[in-house]
């Protein structure tokens, strides 16, 4: 039962408070010059359409807790499909990083953004493995947006691939369409995943399911694992 705050609570004053804070003329002010200035300067970014993690609460909490505590620079990590580089971004504090991507004229496009960044290497796939990374090198592989589109199958067979690369140790985070959400229902892109149906792949293929979140996306879910002890 949800219990409202009583009337000598100075939760709503203070909630008032912070709103004035917010959107005072100079505030308000601040916010469009730097609107104007990301859109006249800053280089446009392939897929921040869907959300920019810097702006979007959501998408900034899988940032700082799925991704942003595993980054080392003595670490391996791998992204499938990063697109323009919206994630990628904060992937690039990582010793060695692979960007993989079925898809060679989009991944020109994040070779064209990280161009100068010696550390990354791009690779085109054939829809679900890692050619040229070698066997258990890779700390961390993430994907954010391109899972959502993945039917179980493609999902299945990507998961046997990364245990060929995989360290013992290594944290595996996936995002991927949660089709008991109403807006992966709307969304004729999505694919017919549940996170049942997913979680039991992820253990068929010899993982260990470490965490995950079922409520912070408005249309899909998001599974942390590692590979299972032997």
């Amino acid at each position: 039962m949800t219990v409202m705050p009583g009337l000598d609570s100075p939760l709503h004053l203070e909630m008032y408070r912070q709103f004035r804070r917010q959107n005072t003329l100079r505030a308000r002010l601040v916010r469009a010059a730097q609107a104007v200035w990301r859109e006249l300067f800053a280089p446009p970014i392939y897929g921040m359409a869907w959300g920019d993690p810097e702006l979007v609460p959501p998408l900034r909490f899988i940032r700082d807790r799925y991704l942003t505590p595993y980054v080392n620079p003595a670490h391996t990590a791998v992204e499938i499909g990063p697109g323009g580089g919206r994630w990628t971004r904060y992937l690039l504090g990582f010793g060695r990083l692979y960007l993989v991507d079925f898809y060679a004229e989009i991944l020109a496009e994040a070779k064209r953004v990280f161009r100068r960044y010696s550390h990354v290497y791009y690779i085109v796939n054939h829809g679900y493995d890692f050619p040229g990374i070698p066997p258990n090198s890779v700390d961390f592989l993430f994907s954010f947006g391109t899972f959502v589109h993945l039917e179980l199958p493609i999902i299945a067979a990507y998961l046997t691939a990364m245990k060929t690369i995989l360290k013992p140790d290594a944290n595996v985070v996936l995002q991927y369409s949660d089709k008991r959400k109403v807006m992966a229902q709307l969304n004729p892109g999505f694919a017919n995943t549940t996170p049942e149906e997913v979680r039991r792949e992820v253990e068929n293929a010899g993982f260990e399911v470490l965490e995950e979140d079922l409520t912070t996306l408005w249309h899909s879910s998001v599974i942390r694992f590692r590979p299972a002890a032997r």
